[in-house]
């Protein structure tokens, strides 16, 4: 059975949102000409995941009202525990339902021209140099009919500017607050590193609601210049009444890095895919991914790294844990271009199944176009060693007990990895609530 596709949506209503955000020209007409585009592109076809009954559109356009707050003590106790301890040099965003309620930047990097704010803003203020990059290299309007609606519909997300030879130090922080049931969340995000810059960028999502079906419809974009460093952290922790499709890709230039630290947690069913083109000689990419499933979700994790420059480096570690009735679906694709030699891809996918119930299934993918270069994978499935529960159990740890100290030993060589320590920490938070 497809799922319902009519929309509560029309152009009337896109032009109000845009209007009302009081966005450039250019920005209405892209949204205009998405949702033009909807009816007539199909869904994405994730691999060996049937989506077409899974809810993307059934969900509420109605804005609630929300509070700006002046301060970090003012947040809902639950967000103030992922903002972390406070300190002058900190720079976060918050955002409840797409729309800004607290926003923090130390003055010395805005002094130093470093951008870091909410999308809104950045259209309204940076116009010219939002549409320099927004759906521009890493991705387009066109790919499929959930990209389409993510355009046309976009209400919340962050812009990042860094201008050349600024080294950011702290992290820039932004957590994405989805409160109002039932509504559909469309972030779209843009991290920009300008030559020999570099900055660690850390989102969290979060929803609390467990009752109304909604929908989270994520973009990230991520552009690092020649001898750029970007660390971009993600803990994604969305309810089981939320859908997610979720895009985060890299456009990576000459010599320059990027590094994803990644926990997809989320409770409902879930699409994501995370692709870095690495275009520049000597660029390189590193994606590190954990994730849980449990209940009766579906998911499906693709991670893909094209090597287009000589001597590029991509590496892919991904970790997952499935339990009751969950289904995964773990992809991981080094696709080396004729072109790119010297270069070097590898990846690992290892899946853990706590059921006879669960399914997971891990599929490393070589695609190799030149000779001169090196590439590796392994994978292995898996269900928990007889032997280990026999010898924690005969210590006296009930079943239970034990089998979270597996899922704990399991994940800790991604976790342990994970460059951003605030992404480690709130990993390895969600974990622990998730496996008691």
């Amino acid at each position: 059975m497809s799922v319902e596709t009519k929309l509560s949506v029309d152009h009337e209503y896109i032009k109000k949102l845009s209007t009302g955000r009081q966005e450039p020209e250019w920005l209405l007409n892209e949204r205009l000409s998405a949702f033009d585009l909807v009816e007539s592109l199909q869904l994405p076809k994730p691999d060996k995941t049937k989506i077409d009954s899974w809810n993307f559109t059934n969900f509420s356009v109605a804005e609630g009202e929300v509070t700006p707050v002046s301060s970090i003590d003012a947040l809902h106790e639950d967000i103030q525990a992922l903002v972390g301890e406070a300190s002058a040099e900190q720079n976060i965003l918050v955002q409840q339902d797409g729309k800004t309620i607290f926003h923090k930047v130390d003055a010395a990097l805005e002094g130093k021209g470093v951008i870091f704010t909410d999308i809104a803003t950045a259209a309204r203020e940076h116009g010219d140099l939002l549409k320099k990059y927004y759906m521009s290299e890493a991705a387009a309007v066109n790919e499929n009919k959930l990209m389409a609606l993510h355009v046309a519909l976009m209400n919340g997300g962050t812009f990042i500017y860094v201008p050349k030879n600024v080294e950011v130090t702290e992290p820039l922080q932004t957590i994405y607050w989805h409160d109002q049931a039932g509504t559909g969340l469309f972030n779209h995000v843009i991290v920009v590193a300008e030559d020999n810059s570099s900055v660690t960028y850390v989102e969290n999502y979060v929803s609390f609601n467990e009752e109304t079906q909604s929908v989270a419809n994520i973009v990230a974009e991520v552009y690092a210049k020649a001898n750029a460093r970007i660390s971009f952290g993600a803990v994604d922790n969305l309810s089981k009444a939320v859908t997610t499709y979720v895009v985060r890709r890299a456009h990576v230039d000459r010599d320059a890095r990027v590094d994803w630290a990644l926990g997809q947690l989320n409770d409902g069913n879930t699409v994501s895919e995370n692709t870095t083109h690495l275009v520049g000689d000597g660029s390189y990419a590193d994606t590190k991914t954990v994730s849980i499933g449990r209940g009766t979700q579906k998911q499906n994790f693709t991670t893909t790294i094209f090597h287009h420059g000589k001597h590029s480096e991509g590496y892919i570690l991904k970790h997952g844990v499935l339990r009751e009735e969950a289904n995964s679906i773990f992809n991981g694709i080094s696709k080396i271009e004729h072109g790119a030699t010297k270069s070097n891809g590898e990846q690992t996918e290892r899946v853990l199944m706590l059921s006879e119930r669960a399914r997971g299934d891990a599929n490393p993918i070589l695609l190799i176009d030149e000779d001169d270069v090196t590439a590796g994978h392994a994978a292995s499935v898996g269900r928990i060693d007889p032997l280990q529960m026999f010898y924690l159990m005969s210590r006296g740890i009930s079943r239970t007990e034990a089998e979270r100290l597996i899922i704990h030993g399991f994940l800790a060589p991604v976790v342990n990895q994970l460059p951003v320590e605030s992404v480690k920490a709130s990993v390895t938070a969600v974990i622990e609530r998730k496996v008691r």
